[in-house]
């Protein structure tokens, strides 16, 4: 699961900021308001990595959560079955993001104590978050749900379900549509967590 992410105030990493920037930018084109930094909750404007028109990955402001009926939102999609529901089934095979975070946040439950987590993988840079989008009727910015999968082995005491995370050279395939998108969210990558 991932019901919440950081980017840094001072991100030290160039390529978020410069996705951070493009983001912001085209958000204040649209008097959105700028993109969410520091801890990111949902239905706040992320900043997205996605296909533009002609294919090439670009910066765009998007809103975390599908709007549901009853005012309900959707932040996060399985990616097991994400080709099968009708809701997902469009957006999980032709309009993938990555939204980039130096962190995701989990909790672990022991008996009333909550002990809140910080993870990302081993390797160094950002840790893009795997997700799905589209457009909503009466929305300005595409809606986003960040897509979970089955645990790492290594962090399953804190919880079964972790955002499917993309390795930094896969970006280019998991933003091509012609590449299966299943292959891509299973993988397991080594975790490394600490308290926060």
């Amino acid at each position: 699961m991932c019901g919440r992410f950081y980017v840094p105030e001072n991100e030290p990493e160039e390529t978020i900021v410069r996705i951070i920037e493009a983001a912001d930018a085209r958000a204040a084109r649209m008097n959105e308001g700028g993109v969410a930094r520091g801890e990111v909750f949902p239905t706040q404007t992320v900043a997205a990595l996605a296909p533009n028109r002609q294919g090439k990955p670009e910066a765009f402001p998007m809103r975390w959560g599908y709007r549901l009926d009853g005012g309900r939102q959707l932040i996060n999609t399985r990616s097991e079955t994400a080709d099968e529901k009708p809701l997902f089934r469009e957006s999980f095979a032709h309009r993938r993001c990555l939204i980039p975070a130096a962190w995701y946040f989990e909790w672990e439950r022991r008996g009333s104590e909550r002990i809140r987590y910080a993870l990302r993988p081993k390797w160094d840079g950002p840790v893009w978050l795997m997700g799905i989008y589209r457009f909503e009727e009466g929305q300005r910015l595409p809606a986003l749900s960040i897509l979970t999968r089955e645990a790492a082995p290594e962090i399953r005491f804190i919880h079964d379900r972790m955002p499917a995370i993309c390795p930094p050279e896969w970006i280019d395939d998991w933003l091509d549509p012609r590449f299966p998108a299943k292959e891509l969210t299973s993988l397991n990558q080594p975790m490394r967590f600490e308290a926060k």
